[in-house]
């Protein structure tokens, strides 16, 4: 009897415990990884890429117009969406990458182990998924990306790239893919300085 209660309170204990690292690592409504987590994965994918010289990209991406979705539908079917599109991020990418909802409308994907033009592929291809697909009440919805290659910096300087690159693609059209260091070869972006403050 004793070691009946004993594993069963370990069993509750231990479930309590991983629901509190689910918590603190998972954002709820998507349950995708968090915003905390992206810097911890990053860093850790950047020291890889130093060991090992495994090259990763890193795309930021945009639900376009969500706020009207929300204003127009109400925030339930906007969060039906951001559920959604989580799931197309699910199904569009592999189990070894790293899916992250960064914030409101805003996701992070880190692509391990890939080329520069399967990467663009890839994002791509998950663009029209979105683009093809029917939500339910609200219909169509589009995603804008940015993106930018293995790069020497901080998460924070990587992530900032790829915020310009993405921000352009909303400037200029949205539903498109952005490459950072295309834009900045071909002068449509300048380098800009980054603060990890």
């Amino acid at each position: 009897i004793i070691y009946s209660v004993t594993r069963s309170f370990l069993t509750k204990l231990c479930s309590a415990e991983n629901k509190q690292v689910d918590l603190a690592t998972h954002d709820f409504l998507t349950n995708l990884f968090n915003r905390r987590e992206v810097y911890i994965r990053m860093n850790e994918e950047i020291q890889r890429f130093h060991r090992s010289g495994k090259c990763f990209s890193v795309v930021l991406l945009d639900i376009d117009h969500f706020k009207q979705v929300n204003d127009r539908f109400g925030h339930l079917y906007g969060d039906e969406v951001l559920i959604l599109v989580a799931n197309i991020l699910r199904s569009s990418f592999r189990s070894h990458d790293r899916i992250f909802r960064f914030g409101g409308e805003e996701f992070v994907v880190l692509l391990r182990n890939t080329t520069l033009s399967k990467a663009h592929k890839v994002f791509n291809r998950f663009r029209e998924a979105v683009q093809e697909y029917h939500f339910p009440q609200v219909g169509n919805v589009t995603v804008s990306l940015g993106f930018v290659g293995t790069s020497r910096g901080s998460p924070v300087e990587i992530l900032g790239q790829a915020d310009q690159a993405l921000y352009y693609a909303k400037e200029h059209g949205r539903n498109q893919v952005r490459f950072y260091e295309d834009l900045v070869a071909s002068g449509e972006l300048a380098t800009k300085v980054a603060n990890d403050d």
